[in-house]
C-alpha cells in the first residue's frame, strides 16, 4: 500500500511519464498518426489529474518541505520552482482545457495554433517537476 511519505516519488514518477507521453504523441502527431497521438495526449492528460490529486493529497497531509541546500542550487532551485508553479497554473487552467475542447470540436486549426504553445509549456512543467523532487529529496 502507498504511503503518504511515498507520494513524492509516486509524482515524480507521474510527471516523467507524462513527459513520455507528450514527447510520444507529439511524434506520432508529425507522423500522421492521429489516433494514437490522440491516445497518447488523453492518456498524458489523465496521468497528469492524477498527479495533481496525488500532489494536494500529499500536500495536505505532510504540509510544506523546505529546501534545504545552500550555494549555487539555491537560486537555481526557488527559479525552477516559480517557474514550474507559474506554468503549471497557466497549463491545468487554461491552455490544456482550451486545447483539449478544441480538439474535441474538431477545431483542429484553433487546435494546432494554441497546442504550439501547450506542449512545451506542459512538457517543462512535467520535466521540472522531476527536477524539483530530485532536488528535494534526493
Amino acid at each position: 500500500m502507498i504511503q503518504i511519505a511515498d507520494l513524492p516519488a509516486v509524482n515524480a514518477a507521474l510527471n516523467a511519464t507524462s513527459a513520455v507521453f507528450l514527447v510520444t504523441g507529439y511524434v506520432l502527431i508529425r507522423r500522421k498518426r492521429v489516433v494514437a497521438h490522440v491516445v497518447c495526449m488523453i492518456v498524458a492528460l489523465i496521468v497528469s489529474t492524477v498527479f495533481l490529486v496525488s500532489y494536494l493529497t500529499y500536500h495536505a497531509h505532510a504540509g510544506h518541505k523546505p529546501f534545504l541546500g545552500g550555494g549555487w542550487a539555491r537560486p537555481v532551485y526557488f527559479s525552477i520552482l516559480i517557474t514550474h508553479t507559474v506554468l503549471a497554473a497557466v497549463t491545468a487552467l487554461g491552455l490544456a482545457p482550451v486545447t483539449v475542447f478544441r480538439a474535441a470540436r474538431r477545431r483542429f486549426d484553433q487546435h494546432k495554433a494554441i497546442a504550439r504553445w501547450t506542449l512545451p509549456i506542459w512538457l517543462y512543467v512535467s520535466v521540472t517537476g522531476v527536477i524539483i523532487y530530485f532536488m528535494l529529496y534526493k
